[in-house]
């Protein structure tokens, strides 16, 4: 992508939403007409979803998107990830390298972003240009809307127990009736940012980056201050197995800037001209810089203490008022990741075909999260299997994550969004069937190659097994998805992507 991407120019497109009707696209009048710019305002609840912003309704900038991505992934799970990779065995040097190749995939996390501007419509419908109308339905339900679930749901978990520990600490205590409320005012709060969407979110995502920088830059200078610069671990790693430790790692860190095919459900509203490089530049390093930092305090933090429980891994490092501040922001820092999940995901709904609105899919899968987070608490905690499973998923994501990015180079960025809101038979999108053979083909078999090298606690593919484990599951998935995906899109639809 270079500053001189070719944009499309301006269409006009209806200010009304699309829906589809009798298998025909049509114009809803069930919806009042949005005012201009409503969509935007943060005390209004977003008038859009899946159907394209028009140009007077798009403002700002791209450098919004910076304080937009900090948000989310300023948490403590990079904390806990990086202490992770010091008890995998790695030296300092080796664990920060990992952190560093790992966080470079939001380099994809901020090519994706760039189709949003250009074509005014989130990623779950950029991506038919990839799989076909039918195929991209398919895609979108099981990575776009369930998997998104789970993660929310496994959040939810998350932000709860720290909840609970903040509620024993105020003297609330963490009875059943008290776990319940935590568990539905977090639920809530995530589900009422989301509901407002676009505009509350790049209003309020700002305060909230500075916020959680500030506290975890407070916390971070304790961890740091107490950190071991001279360890080393007990069994230095060497070879084969060395290779194997540290591709481990960087697979862990770069799952997370590889499942956000989302990134352009946040840059929709932007001018259709803005620079699609600076579009690229700021989503990557919202996501890369907080990411690297944490990480890295979390591999130092590591050579004094376990932060798997942040309550009892910080006594005696950090004084008690900060604790309880930090866990305040933990569970923030999650309902921020948490909203932007749940917004795409109500996007997702839609895009799969449901005669939902935004808010009623928004509402759907909160209901569905909340669900899930009750019974792992109370009934049975298939969370965890779910958890284990979800560590499987790059090898999903990463080809997911490839066709997205080789589809925006091969088309130079030149996406139009009403020809991708037309979901008929009609559609320049329908292809063969409604499935673009390309993308479908290329996605299944590389996630079949991917598994087969992959490597984890749930799952051994045999390619793995027969390399002493070692997990190659990212580069051939990924360098296997988007070579295919040129190869078979020359071969049935000729030389350039249509």
């Amino acid at each position: 992508m270079t500053a001189d991407t070719p944009i499309e120019p301006p269409i006009e497109t209806p200010t009304e939403p699309l829906t589809e009707t009798g298998g025909a696209m049509a114009i809803d009048h069930t919806q009042a007409e949005p005012a201009a710019d409503e969509g935007l305002l943060p005390g209004h609840v977003e008038a859009h979803g899946i159907d394209v912003i028009p140009d007077g309704e798009r403002t700002g900038t791209a450098r919004s998107l910076f304080a937009l991505w900090v948000a989310p992934n300023v948490n403590y799970l990079s904390f806990v990830v990086g202490g992770v990779l010091v008890l995998m065995g790695l030296s300092l040097v080796q664990a920060i390298a990992a952190v560093v190749v790992g966080c470079l995939f939001s380099i994809a996390t901020g090519i994706v972003a760039v189709t949003g501007p250009v074509s005014g419509t989130p990623s779950q419908v950029a991506t038919r240009a990839m799989y076909g109308v039918r195929g991209n339905r398919v895609a979108i339900a099981v990575n776009g809307w369930f998997v998104s679930v789970c993660y929310i749901a496994l959040n939810w978990l998350t932000a709860s127990v720290i909840g609970f520990a903040l509620t024993e600490r105020i003297g609330l205590g963490s009875s059943t009736p008290v776990q319940v409320v935590v568990v539905l005012v977090i639920a809530s709060a995530t589900t009422a940012i989301s509901v407002y969407g676009q505009g509350l979110i790049m209003r309020l995502y700002g305060p909230l980056s500075a916020g959680l920088t500030l506290v975890f830059l407070l916390v971070s200078g304790f961890l740091v201050a107490k950190a071991d610069f001279s360890y080393t671990p007990s069994v230095a790693l060497h070879g084969a197995d060395l290779w194997l430790t540290w591709i481990a790692g960087v697979t862990l860190i770069a799952a997370t800037p590889l499942s956000y095919t989302i990134s352009s459900d946040f840059a929709r509203y932007l001018p259709r001209d803005t620079s699609p490089v600076a579009v690229a530049t700021w989503t990557a390093l919202g996501n890369a810089v907080p990411g690297i930092a944490l990480l890295t305090v979390g591999i130092l933090a590591a050579t004094v203490t376990d932060l798997s429980d942040p309550e009892a891994g910080l006594r005696g490092i950090v004084p008690g008022w900060l604790v309880t501040v930090f866990l305040v922001a933990i569970i923030v820092g999650i309902l921020a990741n948490n909203a932007l999940t749940t917004y795409s995901s109500g996007l997702a709904l839609q895009a799969v075909g449901l005669p939902f609105s935004r808010v009623a899919s928004v509402a759907v899968t909160a209901v569905v999260g909340v669900a899930m987070t009750l019974y792992a608490l109370f009934v049975f905690d298939f969370l965890d299997t779910v958890s284990s499973s979800l560590v499987l998923l790059v090898s999903l994501v990463g080809p997911i994550m490839a066709i997205y990015v080789t589809d925006v180079l091969l088309r130079r960025n030149a996406y139009d969004g009403v020809e991708l809101s037309d979901s008929t038979p009609g559609s320049r999108y329908w292809y063969t069937g409604g499935v673009n053979l390309a993308g479908a083909i290329a996605c299944l078999a590389s996630f079949v190659a991917a598994l087969m090298c992959a490597s984890t606690e749930a799952f051994t593919g045999p390619v793995a097994k027969s390399l002493d484990g070692l997990d190659l599951s990212v580069p051939v998935g990924m360098i296997g998805a988007s070579v295919l995906y040129v190869a078979l899109t020359r071969l049935f639809y000729g030389k350039h992507a249509r």
